[in-house]
């Protein structure tokens, strides 16, 4: 069977929460941005800054723990709540751990601050919004770790709910610490730093007690018999972690860096690629969504043993991903234009941001590939390849092919941002060919995924 319209729904029914999870968190970073920005440019380009350093190292240390909700999915698929326990305690221990890491990291942040470019306002914004957003870093893990074992158990829902109540304390607290009201000083920019840090913490106190009164996850009986730190189980975890979060920071920064690269081009080269990258990482969430779905779905069926049924699910995922890859690039080619038109009223930024937009459809098509291919390894828990396969395929394919498309003239005059966005395609595709390969493999050779 090529396609299983069951299964499609299955994944559609495991997708859109964490897609609508998704982009309420992405609405708070753009809350995040508007009210800096009403106070000062100063202000907005602190914030730019600070979470250009934070967001990496906050990404990079989730990452690792996204490795449990495809352990989690194996263990519910085949109903082992004591291993589901395990994993869930062993989880916290290493939420703790992780915390304590980026705690420590963060308190560098004003070497790397002191070493730009940039004005001591500027700087001294920066180094107060890094200081009062890391207090919220245990509050961001240990969400995490409570989401991931609740997702791993085939319940998506939560997370959406959760991030409106966090969405929901972002604006607020954003008006008392930025402003200074009720009685608390004025912050500026730097008080989204506290706004975040309350918000991770609401997030997370939302969360557990939804845990522990909800009959279906029952976190009171996994947490109960508390057992003592297992660093055999943590290393687990953060050996299969450890590739999903090099994979993501490789591609953060990748995105992060090309600005830094066109910046010799003038405002209206960055401004451009800025808007086409905005777009982009919003119309993402759709296709990242469906690969946390596939490597929860994927779990459960390699828990429960049922290895045909995992075989149809894989081949339905590939197809389900390039339905939504075609819809996602006929929105971007059709819209385009009126999309641009939202950031900008610069007819030669907007004429930019358009034409990079139609270089941006090409490449949904691999994009979706390559993420579905990731939640399938994910939910195998053969992680492994996808942290080398990114680094190759992001940056010494798509980023090398892109600054020689952008800054030389090897192969043709330089093309500016549109060389980038080139090498970003190829880049992408490079990565969805090795992923889908790696997934092909994992099924010829392990004799226990193989046609019975």
């Amino acid at each position: 069977m090529l396609f299983c319209s069951w299964e499609a729904k299955r994944l559609i029914s495991l997708a859109i929460p964490v897609f609508l999870a998704q982009v309420t968190l992405i609405l708070m970073t753009v809350v995040d941005t508007v009210m800096a920005g009403q106070v000062s440019a100063t202000d907005l380009a602190a914030l730019s800054i600070a979470t250009g350093i934070w967001n990496p190292l906050m990404l990079a240390l989730q990452g690792i723990l996204l490795a449990l909700t495809g352990i989690i999915a194996q263990f519910s698929g085949s109903n082992d709540k004591q291993g589901i326990s395990h994993y869930f305690q062993q989880g916290l221990y290493l939420s703790l751990i992780l915390s304590f890491i980026g705690v420590l990291v963060a308190g560098f942040a004003d070497s790397v601050l002191n070493q730009l470019d940039t004005s001591a306002a500027i700087t001294s914004l920066a180094e107060q919004y890094i200081y009062f957003v890391k207090w919220g870093m245990l509050g961001f893990l240990l969400f995490s770790v409570y989401r991931n074992i609740t997702e791993g158990m085939g319940m998506t829902k939560p997370a959406f709910y959760i991030s409106l109540i966090g969405l929901a304390v972002n604006v607020p607290a954003n008006y008392v610490f930025i402003h200074g009201k009720l009685g608390f000083d004025a912050y500026g920019g730097a008080g989204c730093g506290i706004a975040t840090a309350l918000v991770f913490t609401s997030m997370a106190l939302t969360q557990v007690i939804y845990c522990h009164f909800s009959k279906k996850v029952n976190a009171r009986e996994l947490l109960a018999n508390f057992a003592l730190p297992k660093f055999s189980t943590m290393w687990i975890i953060t050996k299969v972690g450890i590739p999903i979060s090099l994979a993501t920071f490789f591609e953060v920064t990748l995105f992060a860096c090309i600005p830094l690269f066109i910046a010799h081009l003038g405002a209206v080269a960055v401004a451009g690629h800025q808007i086409a990258a905005s777009v982009t990482t919003l119309l993402f969430m759709m296709p990242l969504s469906l690969s946390i779905a596939i490597s929860i779905r994927i779990g459960n069926l390699f828990g429960q043993q049922h290895f045909e049924q995992l075989r149809n699910a894989v081949r339905t995922s590939y197809i389900l991903a390039a339905v939504i890859a075609f819809m996602l690039a006929s929105i971007t080619f059709f819209a385009r234009d009126i999309i641009s038109q939202l950031y900008s009223d610069n007819p030669e930024v907007l004429a930019l941001a358009s034409s990079i937009m139609v270089l941006a459809c090409i490449y949904q098509l691999p994009d979706a590939l390559q993420v579905s291919a990731n939640g399938i390894l994910r939910g195998l828990k053969h992680t492994a390849p996808i942290g080398y396969i990114t680094f190759v395929s992001y940056w010494l394919i798509g980023f090398a092919l892109g600054f020689v498309l952008a800054r030389t003239d090897l192969i043709v005059p330089a093309m500016g941002p549109h060389g980038f966005w080139i090498g970003i395609i190829v880049g992408l595709s490079a990565a969805a060919i090795m992923l889908m390969f790696t997934v092909h493999r994992r099924f010829k050779h392990a004799p226990f995924l193989q046609n019975q």
